[in-house]
């Protein structure tokens, strides 16, 4: 059975990114059979009231028009329901995550499909996966009470599903550029193939 891994570069920049050099870096270093790529520089549409709609009628209820609001949605799910690993090159913005990338999330994260409510809490449906979030700051130091975006993702992630979360950091670089980069290469060495 062939190892597909997503590859999700959340970065507006479309040269000279870091979170994009660092997570091609996990990709060939994971050396998966197909890699289906998922460009986020191209801005994904936020949801509204029309794709809640659609989103809450039945598949077989659902009109043409809520069916084509729902194609990119469903696009989006079935990548990430395909994928047996995650990677995800993600710059920190303002502390968080890009708007571009939390679109996604909107976008993805699917009742009954990704994960579904029980009578106690809900429960993720996307077990047996693998997701490395390659985190990329300017100065922010990851995982500190200033930095919101990796542990976000990182409990999206466990909320669809998939436990096996791993951060390579390439933070602070606007201090010790060189450390930075080091650090995290290193790192990508250490990934499991």
């Amino acid at each position: 059975m062939a190892n597909t891994l997503l590859h999700i570069d959340a970065s507006t920049r479309l040269t000279g990114s870091t979170s994009r050099k660092l997570s091609s870096r996990i990709v060939a270093h994971l050396g998966p059979d197909k890699v289906v790529r998922r460009d986020l520089a191209a801005p994904l549409p936020q949801i509204d009231d029309a794709w809640v709609t659609a989103t809450f009628t039945a598949a077989d209820q659902r009109s043409t028009e809520q069916n084509f609001i729902l194609a990119l949605s469903d696009q989006l799910v079935d990548e990430l329901i395909a994928a047996d690993t995650v990677v995800i090159g993600l710059p920190i913005y303002n502390f968080s995550v890009p708007a571009s990338f939390k679109a996604w999330i909107d976008l993805a994260r699917r009742s009954g499909r990704t994960f579904e409510y029980t009578a106690n809490c809900p429960r993720g449906l996307l077990y047996g996966k693998r997701a490395v979030i390659a985190v990329f700051s300017g100065g922010t130091k990851i995982g500190s009470e200033l930095e919101f975006a990796s542990g976000y993702v990182a409990h999206i992630m466990r909320f669809v599903g998939i436990t096996d979360v791993e951060v390579v950091a390439a933070d602070q670089l606007a201090i010790d550029p060189a450390a930075a980069l080091d650090s995290a290469y290193r790192a990508v060495t250490r990934l499991a193939a």
